[in-house]
């Protein structure tokens, strides 16, 4: 990142239905959870803020094949399939984004998304003034995708987290051609630790500047 650049972690769908024994189950699903929790460690240590998306789909939609959708249910609103993956450490601060919510949104995009007070996600990134996206969760060829594209036409700098995601593959090597396309697009991509770059805001910069100068 640049100097000015404020970053975010971005959470995708993490939800039961999709980790092992769930409704429509991401395979390695699970590899992602505890990876996950290591980059929401850090961010939260680096004082960056937490959004969690997920899917909340209406029980009747043409998102399901009952209703001539491609997928089977999943994610239903108020279910145990549509919960968090009880291993997941989300931060008490972390913002909810919630997308599918209509029986014509697939919700694939982050960006279709709202938060808790009905603000659109991009909007409140620019409230917040977040210019990049570190992106991990579910699936790779689906969710991350679509949400990364639209980071990156809305101006948004992405950083996708690979050891972090994982893909349906509906179609043999639709994850990696996801990759492709992302990479293509602009995005960077990175693994392991030091994925989360060690670069404060300039609001806590100073915060930290100030704590140093107190006397003890």
């Amino acid at each position: 990142m640049t100097d000015g650049d404020r970053a975010a972690l971005l959470v995708v769908d993490v939800q039961n239905d999709f980790c092992a024994g769930g409704a429509l189950a991401v395979p390695q699903s699970d590899r992602v959870v505890p990876v996950l929790n290591e980059h929401i460690e850090e961010a939260v240590a680096r004082g960056m803020t937490v959004y969690a998306s997920r899917d909340w789909h209406p029980a009747v939609t043409d998102h399901f094949t009952p209703y001539g959708g491609t997928w089977p249910p999943h994610c239903v609103q108020g279910t145990h399939g549509a919960c968090f993956h009880p291993g997941l450490h989300l931060p008490s601060a972390a913002i909810l984004v919630t997308k599918g919510e209509t029986p014509n949104s697939p919700g694939y995009s982050v960006f279709e998304g709202r938060t808790s007070d009905g603000t659109l996600f991009l909007m409140d990134l620019r409230t917040r003034g977040i210019t990049h996206l570190y992106v991990g969760g579910l699936a790779t060829d689906y969710c991350i995708r679509q949400s990364v594209l639209d980071a990156l036409r809305a101006g948004v700098k992405v950083t996708v987290l690979e050891d972090a995601i994982a893909g349906v593959d509906l179609r043999p090597g639709d994850s990696a051609r996801a990759m492709t396309e992302m990479r293509e697009q602009g995005a960077h991509v990175a693994a392991g630790s030091d994925s989360l770059v060690p670069e404060a805001t300039a609001e806590n910069s100073a915060r930290s500047a100030s704590t140093r100068e107190r006397p003890g």
